[in-house]
């Protein structure tokens, strides 16, 4: 039996959209099993736009998981912005797990921001003035934080909902001087100790979809501007585990 993942990130809602996304997950249940958004769901990060959001997304036949992105945080409102999403039934996950039944199937979804700092020979490192330490260190604790996360699941299968990307692969085509505030190797070196079968994030919309964690777990980059679709759909098992 396969898993299927539905998946997007960066859909920028606002007022002027309310209604159109919804009409593109129409049927969503006949192609997914659940749907991950990679964060980015608004454009300013206010609570009106955080009501769009929860509208579209609410009572779909399938589960939906998500987490926020940068722009999500733009109006300091972020946590009510969460709070409308879990009163519209969305799970939203802030560097923890859930677990999803998929039919005889468990699949464990680890999820959170994420953050930047670089890749491996061009990162930024814990040195020097207090704010680059704390640009790092915000980064370093959310992989500890998913290290523990994904150590906990005991599910069939596993996959990381991210905004930030943990490979520089699915980045090609951004201008390598915004590397490092695309994403960090430390979100990589979690899901490498621990395992998973998928990564999923968003952000980089002049990015490709397609990539490799050093240890060989999928990423996929599902910004909307990438995708040029409503959603993927990535399978879990099965011989062909993605179609």
């Amino acid at each position: 039996m396969k898993i299927r993942i539905a998946a997007v990130g960066d859909v920028h809602l606002g007022e002027d959209l309310r209604g159109h996304y919804r009409r593109r997950l129409d049927g969503i249940e006949e192609h997914a099993d659940v749907l991950m958004i990679a964060g980015d769901l608004t454009r300013h990060g206010t609570p009106e736009e955080g009501r769009v959001v929860a509208e579209e997304f609410r009572d779909l036949p399938i589960p939906v998981v998500t987490v926020l992105g940068n722009h999500d945080y733009q109006s300091d409102a972020e946590d009510e912005i969460v709070a409308l999403l879990r009163d519209a039934g969305i799970q939203v996950l802030q560097d923890e797990s859930t677990i999803i039944e998929c039919g005889d199937l468990r699949l464990g979804v680890v999820g959170g921001k994420g953050f930047g700092g670089g890749f491996a020979g061009k990162c930024a490192s814990e040195f020097g003035e207090p704010q680059m330490k704390a640009f790092v260190r915000h980064t370093r604790e959310i992989s500890e934080l998913w290290h523990k996360a994904l150590k906990s699941l005991d599910t069939d299968h596993r996959v990381v909902l991210s905004h930030y990307s943990p490979v520089k692969d699915t980045l090609a085509g951004e201008p390598l001087e915004i590397y490092p505030f695309l994403g960090s190797y430390l979100l990589a070196e979690a899901v490498d100790a621990e395992g998973a079968d998928l990564f999923i994030h968003g952000h980089a919309h002049s990015g490709v979809e397609k990539g490799l964690t050093p240890g060989g777990v999928r990423v996929r980059n599902v910004a909307l501007p990438v995708l040029r679709r409503a959603y993927a759909v990535y399978g879990l098992g099965g011989e062909d585990p993605e179609p």
